[in-house]
């Protein structure tokens, strides 16, 4: 309810908006952040890290996905086109002999994501364990 003033000639009302409450209200919410802003402890988020496998690999084929989603095969500097058929048989053929091994799928840009999944789908149920994407930084 406004207050009135029967100051001079006639009553009028006042308009004035008390302050007094939401000033109360502002301090009270300011003393509780101060007291509870030092009780909040840090978070520390452990993020993973590259590149520390145990050992390095002794040998890595690489699957290279061209454009055309034709398959090809890189081994020791030595290029096999290969289709998605063959790829297990052809992969553990080459990985004969050798424990350490490792897989790496790299695919051109404008290669659907559906055919990179279909090729590493294949190689893991082949039972090859050390299966990797290549990545290559934008310049």
């Amino acid at each position: 309810m406004p207050a009135v003033s029967t100051r001079g000639r006639g009553r009028r009302t006042i308009s004035e908006i008390n302050m007094v409450p939401f000033i109360d209200v502002m301090l009270v919410l300011l003393i509780i952040f101060m007291v509870t802003a030092p009780m909040i402890t840090p978070s520390m988020v452990d993020l993973p890290s590259v590149g520390k496998a145990a050992k390095q690999p002794d040998q890595v084929i690489q699957i290279v996905v061209q454009k055309d989603e034709s398959l090809q095969m890189v081994l020791e500097s030595k290029t096999e086109k290969i289709n998605l058929d063959t790829l297990s048989a052809t992969v553990q053929q080459a990985q004969s002999g050798q424990t350490n091994s490792a897989v790496v799928i790299s695919a051109d840009r404008n290669v659907k994501y559906e055919t990179v999944v279909k090729v590493m789908d294949t190689l893991q149920r082949a039972g090859i364990a050390r299966v990797g994407l290549s990545v290559q930084l934008a310049p």
